[in-house]
């Protein structure tokens, strides 16, 4: 049996009076790539960064390699080996790649002066970029300089090397062209070949990650309302979950506002 490598049980946040997760339960395999679907507003974001440590759950638990954990920071998470890639990147533009690479994490020479070993890096980041099969011109291009896809490939990478166990990316297709997303599920396909790194892609676009998840969860309304292994289901029977939530929320949005006891009225105002 493959081992479990991250798990929530009925996870909830709130911020004041407004509910952004109401009950997410995930578990993840070592291994194991995890599509986690949902539209605008679902709680992906939410539950994204609960789990990199950034904010704190309301409710629920949080188990990592078969302990309960209380992510106390993104550093806590980041010990662990839980490693987020966001749509920002955290990228410096005006670094080449292998700084990039190894940013806050340098190679140094010994010895009291602490110089930076740019050869060191500059061989490691070429190397870890070839074996992810990143394609860029040279480790020593600036960021600036690289494709979307380039930097997302390059982002991912710097995750791995981190020795990541668990890899979080934050909508790694988005606003990228058929030839530069095709980079990006090229370097997902070899993480999950190799097996070492468990991911969860969070996305709103099904059809484009599909293919190459193990499972696919759905969340809707602060709440995993969707389970399933990817070759038990479709892209067609999300598409008819979704599209049954958005008609029960125009419904709701439709509905009149109904009476109350004193005469005033309640419901949806327009």
């Amino acid at each position: 049996m493959i081992p479990e490598v991250l798990r929530t049980e009925h996870v909830s946040k709130s911020f004041g009076q407004v509910t952004a997760l109401r009950d997410a339960s995930i578990h993840l395999a070592k291994g194991e790539v995890l599509g986690l679907l949902g539209d605008n507003g679902a709680g992906k974001s939410t539950l994204l960064k609960i789990l990199t440590g950034f904010h704190r759950p309301s409710g629920g638990k949080i188990h990592f390699e078969g302990k309960e954990v209380q992510l106390k920071s993104v550093s806590h998470a980041r010990l662990l080996g839980i490693e987020p890639v966001y749509q920002d990147l955290a990228l410096i533009n005006e670094l080449n790649v292998y700084r990039n690479m190894f940013l806050q994490r340098e190679i140094m020479y010994g010895g009291p002066l602490r110089i930076l070993n740019d050869r060191a890096m500059r061989a490691r980041a070429k190397e870890q970029l070839k074996q992810m099969g990143v394609n860029i011109p040279s480790v020593d291009v600036q960021i600036s300089k690289l494709s979307g896809g380039q930097r997302q490939g390059i982002a991912v990478a710097r995750s791995v090397y981190a020795n990541a166990k668990v890899l979080l990316l934050d909508e790694p297709l988005a606003a990228m062209g058929v030839k530069e997303s095709a980079m990006i599920l090229d370097v997902i396909r070899r993480l999950k070949e190799k097996g070492d790194v468990s991911v969860v892609i969070v996305a709103h676009n099904y059809a484009q990650i599909f293919d190459f998840c193990d499972r696919i969860n759905l969340l809707q309304g602060g709440q995993i309302t969707f389970d399933r292994r990817t070759r038990d289901t479709s892209v067609e029977e999300l598409t008819s979950l979704v599209v049954r939530e958005y008609r029960a929320a125009r419904e709701q949005n439709l509905r009149p506002p109904s009476r109350t006891p004193d005469g005033s009225t309640s419901g949806p105002i327009h």
